[in-house]
């Protein structure tokens, strides 16, 4: 009897499962941090195995294991939640080597910032996809399962390894860099500025047509395996007629780096420009962006102050690069030079 025909004669015995027979399925872990995929109208949000196991069709594509990290609203997340959840993260696929991927649910409200973090900071390529709804659980048409499912399905395909940290919503797949919320209320919410979406998660498989081409995860400079705070960064918005001393008065704070969101080109109020300048003598690193989400600044104007121009990244991306940079370096050159690259 060939080998062949004895599975087949095992299998007709009930000796085998048919289960058993098979592939074993890939393993995805799914981390929970809370946001709306995790909540119901007037209802404390559900705990990660709840969610999880509220999505059976999740077995369909992967062996799914669920880890929870957090219950919290995702305008509720800090710098020092990134910095636990890109150590956790580094730390489970070096115990996990056969691990497929991981899947972290997320509020949409920050998700654009803390999937920048952990692209710049998570060390390896296998995927990591960030995925949300905009709807809760309990509303018609919920798009929490059927997010959550996409987003499984796009982390167990080889495709999507190497890609760099995703973000999965309304069968949209979205690079970190780019990726920025749009709509307050719609499911279509999340965009991508300057280059658009990565992929689509259509019913029939994965699809990409495009990859960012800037350093991320395991070719990342940045490690923040040693590091216990990041450094402390603020933003400050121009706008017409702001008077210096709003600048200079919040230019008293204590902090490690500043970034200035102003007009279109790096172009800025006489306020804000008076104000910067006359704070120069305090040695914040500075960095202009934009309020513009398109494109890059272009010969910015010469500054009379020391300053530092982002490469097409919104004030919120801006701040968390310089938060890595300011972790390594102080020259505004080298900070130069790293939002050129990043």
């Amino acid at each position: 009897m060939n080998a062949l025909a004895f599975l087949i004669f095992l299998l007709l015995s009930g000796l085998v499962s048919a289960q058993e027979s098979a592939d074993p399925m890939p393993e995805i872990l799914i981390l929970t941090t809370g946001g709306t995929i995790a909540s119901r109208t007037d209802a404390p949000l559900i705990a990660g195995p709840a969610l999880v196991q509220a999505v059976p069709e999740l077995l369909d594509h992967a062996e799914i294991k669920v880890e929870e990290f957090s219950v919290i609203g995702s305008s509720e997340m800090t710098p020092d939640h990134w910095l636990r959840l890109a150590k956790r993260i580094n730390e489970i696929f070096t115990e996990k080597p056969d691990l497929a991927g991981i899947v972290i649910t997320h509020g949409t409200d920050t998700m654009e910032e803390t999937a920048y973090f952990l692209n710049l900071t998570v060390k390896h390529d296998r995927p990591v996809v960030l995925v949300g709804s905009m709807r809760s659980s309990n509303e018609v048409s919920a798009d929490g399962p059927g997010n959550l499912i996409n987003a499984v399905r796009v982390a167990v395909d080889e495709q999507a390894a190497g890609q760099g940290v995703l973000v999965v919503l309304n069968e949209d797949i979205s690079a970190a860099r780019d990726v920025w919320k749009t709509d307050n209320r719609r499911v279509q919410t999340f965009g991508a500025s300057n280059v658009g979406h990565v992929g689509t998660v259509d019913p029939d498989g994965v699809r990409f047509y495009h990859r960012s081409l800037q350093p991320h995860t395991k070719d990342s400079e940045f490690d923040v395996s040693k590091i216990g705070v990041l450094p402390e960064v603020y933003i400050l918005s121009d706008f017409s007629g702001i008077d210096q001393t709003v600048v200079t008065g919040f230019g008293r704070q204590a902090m490690d780096g500043l970034v200035i969101r102003t007009f279109a080109g790096g172009r800025m109020s006489k306020g804000m420009q008076a104000g910067l300048e006359s704070i120069a003598d305090h040695g914040i690193p500075t960095v202009v962006t934009s309020r513009v989400p398109g494109g890059r600044i272009v010969d910015a104007p010469d500054y009379a102050f020391p300053a530092v121009v982002s490469n097409g990244q919104q004030d919120n991306k801006a701040r968390i690069l310089l938060m890595l940079a300011l972790a390594t370096t102080s020259d505004l050159t080298e900070i130069q030079r790293i939002f050129d690259t990043y």
